[in-house]
C-alpha cells in the first residue's frame, strides 16, 4: 500500500484557490451536520440506525440551518491556519444561533420518529465536531502554511550556469533557505531535462516561460569563466523580463573556500562593457617598478589608489603615496600595510606623504630625499563643471602642479615620468581638457629640450566607479528611487574599470621611450542614456517612459553643462601606431617648444596671482590652438564680482557627473 506523504497533501491544499478551499469547508461543514446528527441517535437510542430512516430528515434540517448561519457569522471568511481563542468564540456563537431553532423543532414542539432528546444533543455534538475541525486544521496546516508562506516571500532564483559553480551555488542555496531555487539555465542542449539538485535544467530558450510562470524576481550567473561578451549577451536575453541580476565571485574567489549566499555579488555596469577584458603583461607591469623607488601623486584617488595597490605587487623597494588629502591618504596606507605582508613586503616600504603638487618646496623636498626612479602623477582636478566654476584653482593645480612636478623630476634625476592623462584634452571644450592638454605640452616639450627623465603620457576616457563618475551617481539616485539624470539623450562615453585603466597605465610606462602619447583602446562607446537603463534593469526595475508609464524610475535629461561635449574623442590628429600591447596605441601629436611653453607658464603665473580667471582662460586659448569654449565663463568668484555684495549668478547644478 502506497505511503501518503501528508505534508504533501497540505501543501496540495494549500495550493487551492480561495472558493475551492470555502466549498471544503461548507462540505467539511455538512459532513459535520450528518455525523453529528447521526452520532445523537446513537446516543439516544444505543444503535446507529440507517441513515436512510428516521435521521434523514433532522439531517437535512441541520444543514439547512447550519450553513446559512455559518456563512452569516464569517466561518469561511476565517482561515482553519489562523484557528484561535476568538475564531472559537465565534463557532461557540454561530452554533449557539443554530440551536435555537433546532431544539425548538425537534424538542419543544417535536416531531414523530425523532427522540425530543435529539434536539438538545445534536448541537451539542455539532459544537464540538466544528470547534475540533478548526483546531484540527489549525494544527495540520499551521506549520506548512508558515514553511510555504517564507518560501513565497524568499526571492524566486534561477541559476544560469549548471556548471561547478552552479553546483555550488544550489548547495548554498538549499543549505541556508534565503532562497527559493526554481532552476537552472544552461547553454549545453545535453543538460536539457536533467534535474540537479531536485530541480529541472532549462534552455535559455525557455527563460521567459520559467520567469512568468514562476514569479521569478532574481537571476544568479554562474559562470565566473563568462566573458565580457557572453555576459552581455545574456543580460540582452534578460532585456524587459524585470529581474535582479547577481553573480558569482572569480575562480580565484571561488577556489579559497566554499562558496555561500553571501559571496553573491551585485553584477557590476562595468561587467557588460561588451569587449574582453586583455590580461596584462607581466614583464610589463615590473619594468620599472621592482625594486624601485616609486611615487604616485593623488595616491588616494581612485586611479592613484589603484596604481598603488598594482605596484605594491610589483615589489618596489619604497612606495612613496602623495596626496593632499588627509582622510583619503590615512585609508589607503592603512590598506596597503595590511597587504604588504601578502606581496612579501614590510609594511614601512610604504610611505605616506601630505602635500600639495602646487607645492614647489614640497615637492622638491620629497624629490631630493627618496630620489624616486619612477614617477606617476595621477593627481588633478579632473571635475568638468567644477573646474568651470573655479578656473583659477584648477589650472594652478593641474599646470602649475604638473610643471612643477616635472621640473622636479628633471632636477632630481627621475628615469620614468608619466602623466595619467584623459580623452577630455582631445580639442577640449572645457577648462578641465585644456589643462590637461598643457600638462601633455609639458612633458612633450621638456622631452624635446633633452633630459635623461623619460616623459610619456596615457590617454584614456571615464572609469567606472572612479570618483565623480556617473554609475555611482545612478546607484545613488536609484537608491533614493530616481530619477537618474542623464545631460544629453545622445551623449557618449568610452568606459573601462578602475583595474584595467591602472594595468595599462603601469604597462604603457614601461613601454615609453620618451615624448610618448599613448592612447588607450577603450572600444565602442556607449551612450550613457543605455548605461542608466542597464543600471534599472540589474536592479530588477523598470524604465518609467512613455512607452511604460507604470515603471519604477525615470531618466530625466538634464541638458549639457558649462563645457561638456557630447561625444569624447582619443587623438587630436592622424592614425595611431601599434604598440607591443594589443591595447596601448602610440599617438603623434604636435606641441609648443619649451622656450614658447617657458614664456606661457611665466604669464600664466602672473595672472593666477592676479586671480584673474577670465585671462586665465584666454591663456589656455592661446597656448592650446584646439581649446573652444563652449559655453561662456562660468567662473563663480569672476561672476560674483560683478553682483551687488558678492553673490554667486545661478548656475545649474551638474546633473550627472560625467569627467
Amino acid at each position: 500500500m502506497p505511503k501518503i506523504d501528508l505534508s504533501d497533501v497540505t501543501n496540495r491544499l494549500l495550493e487551492l484557490p480561495r472558493p475551492a478551499k470555502r466549498l471544503i469547508a461548507l462540505g467539511i461543514d455538512s459532513l459535520l451536520c450528518v455525523l453529528s446528527v447521526w452520532t445523537a441517535f446513537y446516543l439516544r437510542l444505543g444503535e446507529w440506525p440507517p441513515l436512510t430512516a428516521e435521521p434523514s430528515y433532522p439531517i437535512l434540517v441541520s444543514i439547512v440551518l447550519a450553513l446559512p448561519i455559518f456563512v452569516s457569522f464569517g466561518l469561511y471568511r476565517a482561515i482553519f491556519r489562523y484557528a484561535d481563542r476568538e475564531s472559537a468564540v465565534t463557532v461557540a456563537r454561530a452554533v449557539a444561533l443554530y440551536s435555537v431553532p433546532f431544539a425548538c423543532i425537534y424538542t419543544f414542539l417535536g416531531i414523530d420518529g425523532v427522540p425530543r432528546t435529539v434536539g438538545l444533543i445534536q448541537p451539542i455534538l455539532l459544537l464540538v465536531m466544528v470547534g475540533g475541525s478548526r483546531a484540527l486544521g489549525r494544527l495540520l496546516l499551521h506549520d506548512s502554511y508558515l514553511t510555504r508562506w517564507r518560501m513565497i516571500d524568499r526571492p524566486r532564483v534561477l541559476i544560469y550556469g549548471a556548471g561547478s559553480a552552479g553546483r555550488q551555488l544550489a548547495s548554498a542555496i538549499l543549505a541556508s533557505g534565503e532562497m527559493r531555487l526554481i532552476g537552472f539555465i544552461d547553454d549545453d542542449p545535453s543538460l536539457r531535462r536533467a534535474t540537479m539538485s531536485g530541480v529541472a535544467i532549462h534552455g535559455p530558450g525557455d527563460l521567459a516561460g520559467l520567469v512568468t510562470r514562476h514569479d521569478v524576481t532574481d537571476l544568479l550567473l554562474a559562470i565566473p569563466s563568462a566573458t565580457r561578451a557572453r555576459r552581455g549577451e545574456i543580460m540582452h536575453q534578460l532585456h524587459e523580463l524585470n529581474l535582479k541580476v547577481r553573480t558569482v565571485p572569480s575562480f580565484v574567489e571561488l577556489a579559497r573556500g566554499n562558496l555561500t549566499v553571501s559571496d553573491l555579488r551585485e553584477l557590476e555596469i562595468e561587467d557588460l562593457l561588451g569587449r574582453p577584458a586583455v590580461p596584462p603583461d607581466e614583464q610589463l607591469l615590473r619594468r620599472n617598478i621592482e625594486g624601485e623607488v616609486v611615487l604616485v601623486t593623488g595616491a588616494g584617488g581612485s586611479i592613484g589608489s589603484e596604481l598603488c595597490r598594482q605596484i605594491l605587487q610589483a615589489r618596489p623597494s619604497t612606495l612613496l603615496l602623495f596626496d593632499s588629502s588627509e582622510f583619503n591618504l590615512y585609508a589607503l596606507h592603512q590598506e596597503l600595510i595590511a597587504a604588504a605582508p601578502d606581496a612579501g613586503l614590510m609594511p614601512d616600504v610604504i610611505v605616506p606623504l601630505l602635500g600639495s603638487i602646487r607645492d614647489e618646496r614640497r615637492i622638491g623636498e620629497v624629490m631630493g630625499t627618496w630620489r624616486p626612479h619612477t614617477v606617476f602623477h595621477a593627481a588633478a582636478y579632473k571635475h568638468v563643471p567644477l573646474v568651470e566654476y573655479n578656473i583659477v584653482d584648477g589650472v594652478q593645480n593641474n599646470v602649475l602642479g604638473t610643471w612643477n612636478l616635472a621640473q622636479a623630476a628633471r632636477q632630481h634625476g627621475v628615469a620614468n615620468f608619466l602623466l595619467v592623462s584623459t580623452d577630455k584634452a582631445v580639442r577640449p571644450t572645457n577648462v578641465m581638457g585644456a589643462t590637461k592638454r598643457v600638462a601633455e605640452m609639458i612633458l612633450q616639450a621638456l622631452q624635446e629640450a633633452g633630459s635623461s627623465t623619460c616623459f610619456s603620457m596615457v590617454r584614456f576616457g571615464n572609469v567606472l566607479g572612479s570618483s565623480g563618475s556617473v554609475v555611482p551617481l545612478f546607484r545613488r539616485q536609484l537608491a533614493q528611487g530616481g530619477p537618474l539624470t542623464v545631460t544629453h539623450e545622445d551623449i557618449t562615453r568610452y568606459f573601462m574599470t578602475i583595474p584595467e585603466a591602472a594595468q595599462l597605465v603601469l604597462q604603457a610606462g614601461a613601454m615609453a621611450c620618451g615624448g610618448d602619447v599613448f592612447v588607450l583602446d577603450m572600444g565602442e562607446p556607449v551612450r550613457v542614456i543605455d548605461l542608466a537603463r542597464n543600471i534599472i534593469e540589474l536592479s530588477g526595475l523598470t524604465v518609467k517612459d512613455a512607452a511604460n508609464p507604470h515603471g519604477d524610475i525615470e531618466i530625466r535629461i538634464a541638458g549639457l553643462r558649462p563645457g561638456e561635449k557630447l561625444y569624447e574623442e582619443l587623438l587630436i590628429a592622424g592614425q595611431p601606431t601599434p604598440t607591443a600591447h594589443p591595447r596601448i596605441l602610440r599617438s603623434n601629436e604636435r606641441f609648443h617648444d619649451f622656450t614658447t611653453l617657458s614664456e606661457f607658464m611665466k604669464n600664466l603665473s602672473r595672472l593666477l596671482e592676479q586671480g584673474d580667471a577670465a585671462a586665465v582662460r584666454d591663456e589656455l586659448k592661446r597656448v592650446v590652438d584646439e581649446y573652444a569654449p563652449n559655453s561662456p565663463l562660468a567662473d563663480h568668484v569672476a561672476l560674483a564680482k560683478d553682483l551687488p555684495h558678492g553673490r554667486v549668478a545661478p548656475q545649474r547644478m551638474p546633473a550627472s557627473s560625467l569627467h
